[in-house]
């Protein structure tokens, strides 16, 4: 019997390609599980943290919501309260309407009309009145002088007019001509007439009179001028103190006054040492002036003054002024001194008197 010979396993008695592809495929789908495993992982860490954040920020724009949701309903229950608070006022305003409505239909009746003429009627009498009584006033001697100011106004100027002996102090320097520097400046080329009819200096010399006007009867006074020096108004009456009753002399200090010429510097330094002279020292004093002082007591020789070389010299004027004497200053501003106002108004009050700065029509 003859023998089946058997052949060898060859690469060709097998598929090589097929086992090669089984390889080859169950590599690649090994290597595709790994991967997707890698991604989906990394997908999802990359994609918590993401969804995190919108959650939160979601939540935080929900509780916004809820509090201005709040804020809204209580601004609207303030809206609704003031509404109702309107309409109350608005119903108290009609009521208001209504009874004005009535009261003019009132005052257009005829007997309010008579009424209304009665009442004036009785002003004028009244006002008749009180002007016989200042007439008989002057008749009787109570005022010191007759002063008449122009129209009928009645400030209050606050200044106390009383004491036994009253001191009045006049600046008469060239400031005293206007309240510009310009216009001194051309006032000061002009004729005396022109400058003793200057608006400010005239408007010194009512208020003056004014003052002397109220001088009490029983008391004693003095009229001091002043620029670079002091002078008393009444000839050769320096220290002294003069009566008030004596009616020659007070006429005197302010004719005396009238017939002034503004100019020069100012000095407040002679006049404070001419108060101290007086004896018995004065009760008030009234000082009248626009400014601070342009020198001490003797002349400067700077050709310009500044503000704080004024204030200087105030300040060491200050020295010679009659102690725990009331200093009353009526200040009429000047231009190009703006320490003045400061100065006297703390001058004032430190010695207990008065200060004002008056209008130009005024007194």
């Amino acid at each position: 019997m003859a023998r089946i010979r058997r052949r060898g396993l060859t690469p060709s008695s097998l598929s090589f390609l097929d086992i090669m592809s089984c390889g080859f495929g169950a590599a690649i789908l090994l290597f595709l599980i790994i991967k997707h495993n890698i991604d989906s992982g990394a997908t999802a860490a990359l994609a918590a943290p993401d969804l995190q954040s919108e959650i939160s920020l979601l939540e935080e724009e929900i509780l916004v919501g809820k509090n201005n949701l709040v804020v809204v309903k209580n601004t609207i229950a303030d809206i609704d309260e003031q509404l109702v608070v309107a309409q109350g006022l608005a119903r108290e305003i009609r009521v208001e309407i209504d009874e004005l409505s009535g009261h003019n239909r009132e005052l257009s009746t005829e007997s309010s009309k008579s009424k209304l003429e009665e009442l004036k009627t009785d002003l004028i009498k009244l006002e008749q009145q009180k002007k016989a009584l200042e007439e008989k006033l002057e008749e009787t001697g109570e005022s010191a002088r007759a002063f008449a100011g122009t129209g009928d106004r009645a400030y209050v100027t606050g200044l106390k007019i009383g004491g036994k002996r009253l001191l009045i102090l006049v600046d008469s320097s060239a400031s005293m001509l206007d309240k510009t520097i310009i216009n001194i400046l051309r006032r000061r080329n002009m004729s005396d007439d022109k400058k003793r009819k200057a608006p400010k200096w005239q408007q010194t010399i009512k208020v003056v009179e004014w003052l002397s006007a109220k001088l009490p009867l029983d008391s004693q006074f003095q009229l001091y001028s002043f620029n670079t020096e002091a002078a008393a108004l009444v000839p050769n009456t320096e220290g002294e103190w003069l009566n008030v009753r004596d009616q020659d002399k007070l006429d005197t200090a302010i004719n005396n006054l009238t017939r002034l010429v503004p100019s020069e510097g100012t000095s407040l330094a002679n006049v404070f040492e001419a108060a101290s002279k007086l004896r018995p020292k004065p009760d008030n004093i009234y000082l009248i002036t626009d400014g601070l002082p342009t020198q001490g007591k003797k002349p400067s020789r700077q050709t310009t003054v500044s503000g704080k070389d004024r204030l200087k010299f105030f300040n060491n004027a200050l020295v010679a002024l009659p102690e725990r004497t009331p200093v009353n200053v009526i200040l009429t501003p000047i231009e190009g001194d703006p320490y003045a106002a400061i100065a006297y108004w703390r001058l004032a009050r430190r010695t207990q008197g008065s200060f004002i700065s008056p209008s130009k029509d005024w007194p």
